[in-house]
């Protein structure tokens, strides 16, 4: 069982790491044709989508991946006294 909930984790730590670097990329309209530009927006996505539904931008704001960052955080600290 503290496999899974370590692999749980990690997955949490990728995920946070893949919406910091989606972010940094927004502020260079990066190409969407490049691979690693697709593979983080892949990854990202289906975190990401049903945030934006629920929580409104401001102005040109998107607070979706702050959101998602606190959630996973949130999940990796409640876990982490299972993980052995």
């Amino acid at each position: 069982m503290e496999y899974v909930v370590r692999g749980i984790i990690i997955l949490c730590y990728v995920l946070i790491t893949a919406i910091l670097i989606r972010s940094v990329m927004s502020w260079f309209n990066p190409d969407p044709g490049n691979f690693f530009v697709g593979l983080v927006h892949t990854i990202t996505e289906p975190i990401l989508a049903p945030l934006r539904r629920i929580i409104p931008r401001l102005e040109m704001i998107d607070f979706s991946p702050w959101v998602a960052i606190i959630l996973l955080t949130v999940i990796t600290y409640a876990l982490r006294p299972y993980a052995g």
